[in-house]
């Protein structure tokens, strides 16, 4: 598998984007977009007005053609490559048709909804040898690789428990991802004004047909039709980052619970999410535990071995350098003590990484096979919610059982 380095080889070609969903994320990620040399923003699409003109001022190029209906932005011949921050429900359809253009792919997590549309999209892009990157940018960290590397050399013994989480409070008038239009944003846009400028069947698009409703448009994270909850926002940022360190596929079991707890304002989805998951052969656990409801509990990311527990110090996409604890009966002399900025070389942030290798035509670091890895896992934990039961994942069959 060849891989992508700090910068591209140099093709003189520069590499026209398409950037799909410019709302929340969207709009930071057209933000990484613009600033890389020899990539062209060359076309925006939402089907909410404010936000295509925000995607056209951010492009930073007075070209930019703006699209409603992203499937006209694909038959644009000056886009090489989409960027699709948009809501989850239509991941599996914008990806599907994106590869029989032909386009190379940046999505954002989570990749899918359901077990099926993940092998779908799967099929595809294998199919196509189009360059896919899913969006989980703590695999740029450049402390991470060095304690990827670090893990390989088996520097903790047997790595048998991996400590998770997350856990946020805000003030109760705003209510966790209730915002409007960007993280933290609670000022509410009107909305008559907002009605007129939203195609609304076009944003629905796969989802169940229902009259215009402004909570679900704003906080579509909250309700099962376009999203997965706790299971493909946060708890798949965790586990996909802990996939990239220890590399050990697809759990075994899961059990998992979630409850309402506090946040009753009509969302469907739990505030308070708890996931066990189990590698059976590796002697492994791996837990998740998240609650919208309190922000004074910390977990960083713990890989917890016989001989030695390496603690980062935040969330997965927030870390920066992590510690070796070594326990009372380990005398090793030579045990690193946590990070050293002096031995790994920077590494590019994720969309320079996707870039990358589009110009190389090499393996971006959330690549297909991960962005299943990833999927699947996020999966067990819904199924197991739902179904109220430890579930076992299936790996002739590829099936949650």
């Amino acid at each position: 598998v060849k891989t992508c380095g700090l910068s591209a080889p140099g093709t003189g070609r520069t590499i026209g984007v398409g950037c799909i969903g410019l709302g929340t994320r969207g709009g930071d990620l057209i933000n990484a977009v613009v600033g890389v040399p020899d990539v062209k923003v060359t076309a925006v699409c939402d089907v909410y007005g404010p936000h295509r003109q925000k995607g056209v001022e951010r492009s930073l190029n007075p070209e930019v053609k703006a699209y409603i209906d992203y499937r006209e932005l694909l038959a644009d011949p000056h886009v090489d490559a989409v960027v699709i921050g948009t809501p989850d429900h239509w991941h599996c359809q914008m990806v599907l048709d994106a590869a029989k253009a032909g386009k190379d792919i940046y999505c954002e997590k989570g990749f899918s909804r359901t077990l099926d549309e993940a092998k779908r999209m799967r099929d595809a892009l294998k199919s196509s040898g189009v360059v896919f990157q899913l969006g989980h940018h703590a695999r740029q960290s450049t402390c991470a690789l060095q304690a990827k590397e670090l893990l390989a050399q088996d520097i903790l013994g047997p790595i048998t428990l991996v400590r998770t989480g997350r856990f946020k409070s805000t003030e109760p008038e705003h209510p966790n991802w209730r915002w409007y239009g960007y993280y933290d944003r609670w000022e509410r846009p009107d909305p008559a004004q907002v009605a007129q400028e939203v195609n609304w069947d076009l944003w629905l698009g796969p989802a169940p047909k229902i009259p215009w409703n402004e909570r679900h448009f704003w906080h579509w994270r909250c309700y099962w039709a376009y999203g997965t909850g706790y299971a493909g926002d946060l708890l798949s940022h965790e586990m996909d980052f802990v996939q990239y360190l220890l590399g050990h596929g697809i759990p075994d079991t899961c059990s998992c619970v979630g409850l309402l707890s506090l946040l009753k304002d009509d969302r469907e989805v739990p505030d308070t999410w708890s996931a066990t998951y189990e590698f059976e052969k590796l002697g492994r656990t791996v837990t998740f535990t998240g609650s919208m409801n309190t922000g004074q509990t910390k977990q960083p990311v713990e890989i917890c071995g016989r001989d030695a527990t390496l603690r980062f110090d935040d969330i997965a996409h927030n870390v920066t350098r992590f510690q070796v604890l070594p326990e009372e009966h380990n005398t090793r002399p030579d045990l690193p003590k946590g990070y050293d900025w002096r031995k790994t070389p920077r590494q590019p942030d994720h969309m320079l990484d996707w870039l990358n290798c589009i110009q190389s035509r090499g393996t971006p670091k959330c690549s297909t096979d991960e962005a299943f890895v990833e999927t699947a896992t996020f999966l067990m934990s819904l199924e197991s919610y739902r179904q109220r039961r430890v579930v076992r994942w299936d790996p002739r069959k590829e099936e949650i059982v």
